[in-house]
Parts: C-alpha cells; sequence; structure tokens
C-alpha cells in the first residue's frame, strides 16, 4: 500500500496534527508512484495532538513513538519511528509548519 502521512504544527493554537492518506484505487496500482496526483490520496485519518505532550515527548519525559500511537491511529512500528524522527525534526524547524512522509510497502527493503 502507498501511504502517506502530513504533519502540521500549528503553533498558534499549540497542536500537532497528524493526517495518514492511503491510495486506495485498485485501478492505480500500476501507476508509478512518480505519477501519482494528490487527488490520488484518499484521507484515511486525522489525529491531533496537545503541542505541550508533543514538546514533552521529544524532551524525553514520554516515548514520542508511544505519544504517537493511539487508540485509533496505530502506524506499523517502522512507520510510527519514522513519524517520530518527521516530528521531532519539524519541532526543531524554525520556520517549517509541516512536513510530510510517504511510504509503499511494495518497494522491496535493501
Amino acid at each position: 500500500m502507498r501511504q502517506k502521512y502530513l504533519m502540521i504544527r500549528d503553533d498558534s493554537e499549540n497542536m500537532l496534527t497528524i493526517k495518514e492518506y492511503a491510495v486506495i484505487d485498485k485501478n492505480l496500482k500500476k501507476v508509478t508512484t512518480a505519477n501519482l496526483r494528490e487527488s490520488d490520496f484518499f484521507l484515511m485519518y486525522e489525529e491531533t495532538y496537545d503541542g505541550h505532550m508533543i514538546e514533552s515527548a521529544i524532551a524525553g519525559d514520554e516515548d514520542l513513538v508511544g505519544t504517537l500511537r493511539t487508540a485509533n491511529f496505530f502506524p506499523a512500528l517502522n512507520y510510527a519511528t519514522e513519524l517520530a524522527g518527521a516530528v521531532t525534526a519539524l519541532y526543531g524547524a524554525k520556520d517549517g509548519t509541516q512536513t510530510e512522509l510517504f511510504f509503499d510497502d511494495m518497494i522491496p527493503a535493501v
């Protein structure tokens, strides 16, 4: 499955939002990743976090992977680990307010 995660840091509301998208149209299986359009991704789930909780987890008070995983949002550990890294980088950036990760489980691991 081809998935992407959009992480948005909202400093004015002190919130982090993670949106999970996936390509679910079976007719797009043979379309190369480079040729996918934004409209080919379907919003699967959206989770919002308190910014203080995320900052605390980044500081090491809590496990960030555990903080990002919830009852309704539970990505695979390897995805969750990469999401945690991206969130840490996002909170470390001075001017960035969003970032995205893309995963394709059809690409063989090296």
